[in-house]
This record gives C-alpha cells, structure tokens and sequence, in this order.
C-alpha cells in the first residue's frame, strides 16, 4: 500500500506568521514596506532555533507619525503581536532598526497581554533585544548589498551598514566612559541603581554591544531569548532570581544556555 501523505502542516511561527499592516503609512507602498519587513525578519532569525512556547499566528506592524516603537499590550486574548513603529517617508534602515527591536521583544515572549515592563531587570530584556536587532541590520545590510529586495538598490546595504555603524559608535563611547569595557562586574555593582530603571537606558544601551558580541561569538545563543519570561513574575526579580529562572526555562525548552552562563559570569551575578 501506498505511504499515506499526511494534509497537517506546522503552525505558524514567528519565522513563518503572516506580517499585516496598519497604520499611516503615507506615500510608501505597502508591497515595499513588506519586503523590508520580511527581509529584516528572515535576517534575525533565519538559522535561529525558535524554541518558545508561546509564538504569535500573525505579526501586526503598524506605523504612527509620532511616539516611540513599542509592543501594544492588546487585551482581546487573540495570537497576534502587534508591533508599533514611527519612521519618516521610505526610511528603511530605521525601519528595519526598529521592527528588529520589537521582533526581539516578541522572540523574548513580551507580546501577550500580561507582558507589562517591570523593574529591576527590563533593562537586561532591552539590551538583549536591542543587540538582537543591531545583529539583524548587520546581516541585512549583507544581504542588501548582494541581493537588494529592489532592482539595482544594491548600494543601499551600505546605508544600513552606516546606520548600524552609527549606532554602535554611539554605545561604545557610552560603554568606555561609563567602564563597561574595563570590567563589567565593577560596573554593575557602581552604577546598579541606574541600570535596573525600566527601558532601553543609556546603561542598557552599552550592555547591548557585550551581548551583540556573544551573539557574533556563539550564534546559538541567539535561541536563548525563546526561554526568557516563561514565569509569573517576568522581571519583577532580582538579577539572580531572573538569570535562575532564565537557565531553568533553557533547560526546560532543550536552549542553549550559554547567554544566561555568560552573562552571569561577567557581571559577577551568581543565578540562583
């Protein structure tokens, strides 16, 4: 007998959801603003294991004239992320820079209702989506150049290699005048106050180019993001508690653990 062949195929995940816009987006096609959307998504996350348990169906990407690029927190129990962003008319690379960033939210589980901001440790998620989506433009702006989304745009990759470039200069400098550089155990423990305040601060911004070169160095702990905030309490732990339940989730999903490993080593956090 003939090998039945089985009609069930896999459920969407965050590689493979439907991408839908909303929004204003003024004079930019849509068709456009598609192809960068989905370029920059298959440039985070193609060669990622996506291990979370808890992955959207749809992504919504809507555009606004003003504000900041957020994750909307919408309560009507449905499966889509639903991601904000504010660019100008065809920006591109801030485009990219910014969708890569919320992605990385959505990758980190902070796309369900429940997924509210809360100190002290928001600012480790903000530094590891923000190198999540510097790592995405720098593979972008390589696929650009060989193979643009728009005929003869080649020159483009370019652009967005500046733009990230431009990006990173400005944490350097934050993480040599803050001493990140020097020794990140001694900058957690000086500056800690600062750093655990909610959001992409300028102390999570430097941090950001440690983590970005632990993706470059071991790419699978990338996969890692998949296991964050699995647990009721989200952030709202201390650093120990978090990075504990962070290796406890990795080990849970079958994830490497290398990020919550090296992160713990380097600033001198036990996890516990």
């Amino acid at each position: 007998m003939p090998k039945r062949i089985s009609s069930t195929t896999p459920p969407p995940s965050l590689l493979t959801a439907p991408i839908e816009l909303a929004g204003d987006w003024g004079h930019m096609l849509p068709r456009s603003a598609d192809l960068v959307l989905e370029r920059m998504r298959h440039a985070c996350l193609d060669g990622v294991r996506l291990v979370s348990d808890r992955q959207p169906t749809k992504l919504r990407v809507e555009e606004h004239t003003s504000g900041t690029p957020a994750i909307w927190l919408h309560p009507d129990g449905s499966s889509m992320a639903w991601i904000i962003v504010d660019i100008g008319e065809r920006d591109w690379s801030k485009l990219a820079y910014q969708f890569g960033h919320e992605l990385g939210h959505v990758t980190a589980n902070s796309w369900q209702a429940d997924a509210k901001p809360a100190p002290p440790c928001q600012w480790f998620e903000e530094a590891m989506v923000e190198a999540f989506s510097l790592r995405g433009l720098g593979l972008l702006a390589k696929s650009w150049m060989a193979d643009p989304p728009f005929p003869g745009d080649n020159a483009f990759g370019d652009a967005i290699a500046g733009y990230r470039e431009n990006i990173i200069k400005g944490y350097r400098a934050l993480a040599d005048s803050q001493g990140l550089t020097r020794d990140a155990s001694s900058w957690f423990a000086k500056h800690r106050s600062e750093i655990e305040i909610p959001g992409l601060n300028p102390f999570a911004q430097a941090m950001s180019l440690t983590i970005l070169a632990q993706y470059e160095q071991a790419p699978e702990s990338v996969e890692a993001l998949g296991a964050l905030n699995r647990w009721p309490e989200r952030t709202a732990l201390s650093a120990s508690q978090y990075l504990g339940r962070w290796k406890e989730s990795c080990a849970e999903l079958r994830a490497s653990p290398h990020l919550p490993n090296r992160l713990s080593e380097l600033l001198g956090i036990p996890a516990r």
